[in-house]
């Protein structure tokens, strides 16, 4: 039996031990944590550790013990250097996962989404020092003063856009399995159909006959048992995944992973901040590694995610084993310097294509990451199928599906295609790497017959360059995206970037799906050096030759068009006529000159046709959207150790100049040889404000 221990009696303890000073520390010692002890099973068997779990609140679990010495230990248990501790530890951890099944006490409520302190302006509860919140979409995300987390906000558009995706995507997969999605604001069901079997005459049948509704409902963040296994494997803050957990329904989890602990911690208590942790889970495991212990029939994702911090090369390989049959890849990129042209070398190292500096560069790079993608996946007997497929602000975004084949993979080489570019006027050819051909019921496979130019441009006469190989089939599934527009369309109040998802979704549908890159109006224009012609008489001239015209997302001058080069410089031809230009001015090798030496075979005819201005157009939908601030554009990368970065500005102005300190007196300018006397081309003679002394250029050359 144990008797307890009352202050008082302690006290007459110390006094008759008082002569003994190290004995009464020990004792001292001993008793107080004696004390300490009994008043904390006390409360243990008083309050039974219920944590506090709601569905419809944020979920917390604060355990209510009202010592001084419990306290201390929930701050503890709240923290997540003890997280990191378990995984290294040794011993299982008996730590179970907080499940959403039991009711709320009259102790427990639910904490309220918007606070008293919110509305104050006061810090709200939680809030470590030097943290802010930011808002965006349903989430409210906590974040760190100094640059230790990466967060940047111009990419609101990229998660407003895969949030719309990721919810048709898991209406129509979920429909399959018997699950009907509930979307809050929806006032009717979208019909979605990703299916490849299913055509107009089928979902006609189906409505005369009348489907039955699926029992089993799914609402935004609630747990589906049948629902959709997310990954996002680069997740830094965790925003874009909570976002996922608050505004997709039908998910039966989400792992938001980062290999760095700063951004683990800061994502699991980002989920517990925004009430999401019974299907966020935080993950601190190298990207890769992850995706390639998921490669089981049973354990692969049904979405992953990749948004990284530059070229996501690295993790092409992994994310099309682990991701389930026909289940969803997102993938950003923000190298396009490198996928843009400036480093061709960089991106066959990375992408295994060249790229080229042109017109078209944006849709190239799009092309780019999908051949790498299907290239990745014919190596494990998959293939690809893009959804969508979209360039923006400063990088390219592609949603496509994954399925296993063997008999289709054998078509991935007729998907790709070299692209012969003229350096002199633009003009482009593409050529197919492998040719296929239908033989009743088998498909014959052959080499690709070529090249499709000759060793001169025959329009201007000068040399090609050569890149690739690319994607050339279509990049988009309209029928999707159509679906897509429909739902944000019809619901505008869910997304705050709705408006412009609505014109850029827009300018996707009317885009011709069989016609590989684009050329530009003001890029032919300065070819042969005349006036621009207004971008709807082009058009409509285009349409008058029987040719289909449209425009392209990635660019606001782009014309793509089925018209051969040689029907395109005609139509040049005929407006130079119109619009001459002094063509005694022009060299006899310049490509202008080549061009408009040759007479056009046809009279074109650019009198403004009425379905020659796109809907997107007349309806004045935001398709280009301007930049709302200076410096729009990718924010500085996150420091692994903390602590805030160079700001991109002051890397800019430190050289932005090659010389520190400017030559303002022309007089000072004869102290530096003339480059141009040391190559024999300066025509100045004395009269230079450069050196022209042979002892200046041979001293230089010495050092």
């Amino acid at each position: 039996m144990i008797v307890p221990f009352k202050k008082t009696k302690v006290r007459e303890t110390f006094t008759c031990f008082a002569s003994c000073p190290n004995l009464l520390t020990y004792l001292r010692h001993c008793c107080f944590m004696l004390v300490q002890s009994a008043q904390l099973i006390r409360l243990i068997v008083s309050h039974r550790l219920r944590p506090l779990c709601t569905c419809s609140g944020r979920y917390t679990s604060r355990w209510k013990l009202r010592s001084a010495a419990a306290a201390v230990i929930n701050r503890g248990l709240r923290s997540m250097e003890p997280l990191k501790a378990a995984q290294t530890s040794e011993t299982p951890s008996t730590s179970l996962p907080l499940k959403c099944t039991e009711s709320p006490t009259k102790d427990a409520s639910p904490a309220p989404t918007d606070t008293a302190s919110d509305k104050e302006g006061t810090a709200p509860a939680g809030l470590l020092p030097g943290e802010t919140v930011v808002k965006e979409g349903k989430a409210a995300i906590l974040f760190p003063s100094a640059n230790e987390v990466f967060y940047n906000p111009v990419q609101e558009f990229n998660r407003d856009l895969t949030c719309a995706v990721i919810t048709e995507f898991a209406r129509d997969l979920l429909a399959q399995r018997g699950v009907k999605v509930l979307v809050p604001g929806e006032t009717e069901r979208v019909v979605v159909s990703l299916s490849q079997e299913t055509n107009e005459a089928d979902v006609q049948m189906e409505e005369k006959n009348g489907t039955v509704e699926p029992s089993v409902t799914a609402a935004v963040g609630e747990k589906c048992e049948r629902g959709l296994r997310v990954l996002e494997g680069l997740a830094a803050s965790g925003l874009r995944s909570v976002r996922f957990a608050l505004e997709v329904p039908g998910l039966q989890s989400v792992t938001a992973n980062d290999f760095s602990t700063k951004a683990a911690a800061l994502i699991a208590r980002n989920a517990q901040y925004n009430g999401v942790s019974h299907l966020l889970q935080a993950s601190c495991r190298d990207a890769s590694m992850l995706m390639y212990e998921k490669r089981g029939k049973n354990e692969r994702y049904d979405v992953i995610d990749l948004d990284p911090y530059g070229s996501p090369a690295s993790f092409l390989d992994a994310a099309v084993q682990a991701v389930g049959e026909g289940g969803l890849l997102c993938i950003t990129c923000t190298d396009m310097a490198v996928m843009a042209g400036n480093s061709g070398e960089t991106c066959y190292s990375k992408y295994g294509s060249i790229s080229i500096k042109s017109r078209y560069c944006h849709e190239m790079a799009l092309r780019i990451i999908l051949h790498s993608l299907d290239q990745r996946a014919a190596v494990y007997q998959r293939y690809i199928q893009p959804l969508l497929s979209v360039s923006v602000d400063f990088y390219i975004r592609v949603f496509v599906r994954v399925f296993t084949g063997q008999a289709t993979v054998k078509n991935s080489a007729s998907k790709q295609a070299l692209i012969y570019n003229c350096v002199g006027c633009g003009s482009f050819q593409l050529q197919r790497m492998g040719r296929r051909t239908s033989n009743g019921k088998h498909m014959k496979y052959s080499a690709a017959t070529g090249p499709p130019v000759g060793p001169e441009c025959e329009h201007c006469g000068q040399r090609h360059q050569l890149g690739g190989p690319i994607w050339a089939e279509p990049i988009h599934d309209l029928a999707f995206v159509q679906r897509v527009l429909s739902a944000v369309s019809g619901n505008p109040a869910r997304l705050g970037t709705s408006k412009r998802i609505e014109g850029v979704l827009s300018m996707v549908t009317e885009e011709l799906e069989d016609v590989p890159l684009y050329y530009t109006v003001d890029s032919l224009s300065s070819t042969i050096h005349c006036n621009t012609p207004p971008l709807l008489q082009f058009r409509s001239a285009l349409l008058h030759a029987g040719y289909r015209v449209s425009l392209s997302h990635a660019c606001k001058n782009a014309i793509k068009t089925d018209a051969p080069p040689a029907a395109i410089w005609d139509l040049m031809r005929c407006w130079e006529k119109a619009n001459p230009v002094k063509r005694e001015k022009l060299s006899q090798t310049s490509p202008a000159f080549r061009i408009l030496s040759t007479e056009p075979s046809f009279e074109a005819c650019f009198t403004v046709r009425e379905d020659a201005n796109p809907q997107s157009r007349k309806r004045h939908l935001t398709r280009f959207q301007e930049n709302p601030q200076a410096f729009w554009g990718p924010k500085a990368r996150a420091k692994a150790g903390g602590g805030i970065s160079t700001d991109l500005q002051d890397k800019r102005k430190k050289f932005q100049n090659k010389r520190k300190n400017q030559t303002t007196d022309s007089a000072q300018l004869k102290s530096f040889p003339c480059k141009r006397f040391k190559q024999g081309t300066c025509t100045h003679g004395e009269t230079c404000c450069y050196s022209h002394s042979p002892e200046q250029t041979s001293e230089e050359k010495t050092n």
